[in-house]
């Protein structure tokens, strides 16, 4: 297999794995990509490795999927997922025979990563990663409905305008300053305004009729 001795060829097996075994991971492909995977990656350490000596680049490769398959399963934060990626990259560069080799191949494992994501586009996902993404959501959910419910305190109060209203403008309501708009007309700076509504940080005003 002196093929693999060229660097683009050891470039293209690495990558066609690395693709393949994330496309594993990502869309239910009924193990067709994990089993071509498994024998391109088999082809590049058979080539690369020549006795039992070399076995530990193998599991550390190994241990960097498992670790890949942890974290999407069970901890879905990424930490642990950037760590096997690193381990992986490693394993595959060190029986490298060359810098330029050991060089592409990282590449290969980083560039493989990132096209695995377009068989999402064909296949079903799984539901690795799916802490992380519900985490974000609520994250993000909680976030507006704090900004909202803070914000909603303010309805029915009244304020003064400190700016113009075009028909954005600046309302100051008990010593605090805010952003608010009309929705449509325009108001005269230190025209005496109510809330009205309160949309996450959009806030609705409307002027006020003074007092005689």
């Amino acid at each position: 297999m002196e093929w693999l001795d060229i660097e683009i060829f050891g470039f293209l097996v690495v990558f066609l794995a690395t693709m393949l075994f994330f496309g594993e991971l990502l869309v239910k492909a009924k193990g067709i990509f994990g089993i071509i995977g498994f024998a391109l990656i088999t082809l590049y350490f058979a080539h690369h490795i020549g006795d039992a000596s070399g076995l530990w680049v193998i599991i550390l490769y190994a241990a960097g999927l498992i670790s890949i398959v942890i974290d999407g399963k069970v901890l879905g934060d990424g930490t642990l997922s950037f760590v096997g990626a690193v381990l992986m990259i490693i394993g595959l560069t060190v029986p490298a025979p060359g810098l330029m080799y050991a060089f592409l191949v990282g590449f290969a494992v980083m560039l493989g990563a990132l096209a695995s994501f377009f068989f999402t586009k064909v296949f079903p996902r799984r539901e690795l990663w799916s802490k992380m993404t519900l985490k974000e959501t609520m994250s993000s959910e909680e976030g507006y409905n704090s900004m909202n419910e803070g914000y909603s305190e303010l309805i029915g109060k009244e304020g003064i305008a400190l700016t113009d209203f075009r028909p954005i403008g600046t309302i100051e309501i008990e010593g605090q300053a805010y952003s608010a708009t009309t929705g449509a007309s325009w108001l005269e700076k230190n025209t005496t305004v109510r809330v009205t509504s309160v949309d996450g940080t959009r806030i609705v005003v409307s002027p006020q009729p003074k007092n005689t």
